[in-house]
């Protein structure tokens, strides 16, 4: 899977997706990331990027034509195109549904904006999703292009060990994640609950159910609402330790 990202800062991707899981993925050639630098496409002597916006108004605005002529260098010789991806407060919200879907794209463009935002031809013209993770302000569409990165890439086949790696995370089936303990068994005079140990690997799994079950419903309620199915499992289990 390729991402191709625009952006004013480049080595910010270079510095942070060379590491770990995401750094090795590259390195195995299981996901290809490229930052190309919106800059290198300005035709002013100065590389300026932005401009005040018609109409007035405080901040600036990146220009069209340094993004366009960016865009057009990854995609003139192509015979299809990407999917391009403008990481904005205005999109839709990054959830784990969205990012199963991004999953399926053999090639994703994403597009930083700066500032006060970008010129409104270029949304119209070659913006193909806008894409928000949460309902905040940040500087810029870098970080949020990077947890879109890191996201997605993780359900890229091979990226991690196998499947199990993901399947029970948080979110990924409707409901956060159970517990998880490591050694020593015992810290701070807290034990291991018993059943981990117990070698009994079906019991095991109807615990770790019934915990993350119990851990939605007190941490996001929302998750289960509605849920008929979730609502009938999360009552046995309240029903079963008189919750």
């Amino acid at each position: 899977m390729k991402f191709d990202i625009l952006t004013l800062f480049p080595e910010l991707f270079r510095q942070v997706l060379s590491e770990s899981i995401i750094g090795r993925a590259q390195e195995n050639g299981l996901i290809q990331i490229n930052p190309v630098n919106i800059r290198d496409f300005s035709k002013d002597k100065h590389r300026k990027v932005d401009d005040y916006p018609y109409g007035g108004g405080s901040g600036m605005v990146m220009m069209s034509q340094p993004i366009y002529d960016a865009y057009l260098s990854l995609t003139e010789n192509l015979d299809y195109k990407p999917k391009l991806i403008y990481m904005s407060p205005q999109g839709r919200l990054l959830d784990q549904k969205l990012v199963e879907e991004l999953k399926n794209e053999e090639h994703l463009i994403l597009l930083c904006g700066h500032y006060e935002g970008i010129d409104e031809r270029i949304i119209e013209d070659i913006v193909d999703m806008e894409v928000s993770i949460g309902d905040y302000v940040l500087t810029g569409g870098e970080l949020p292009a990077m947890v879109l990165i890191d996201s997605v890439s993780r359900l890229v086949p091979g990226v991690l060990s196998g499947e199990e790696s993901y399947s029970e995370e948080s979110h990924y089936n409707g409901l956060l994640e159970y517990p998880q303990y490591t050694r020593p068994f015992e810290f701070n005079r807290k034990k291991v609950p018993d059943i981990l140990v117990s070698g009994h690997h079906a019991n095991i799994q109807k615990w770790r159910r019934q915990q993350s079950i119990k851990r939605t419903y007190f941490k996001r309620p929302d998750m289960i609402e509605g849920n008929k199915e979730l609502e009938a499992e999360l009552k046995k289990v309240l029903e079963s330790e008189k919750l």
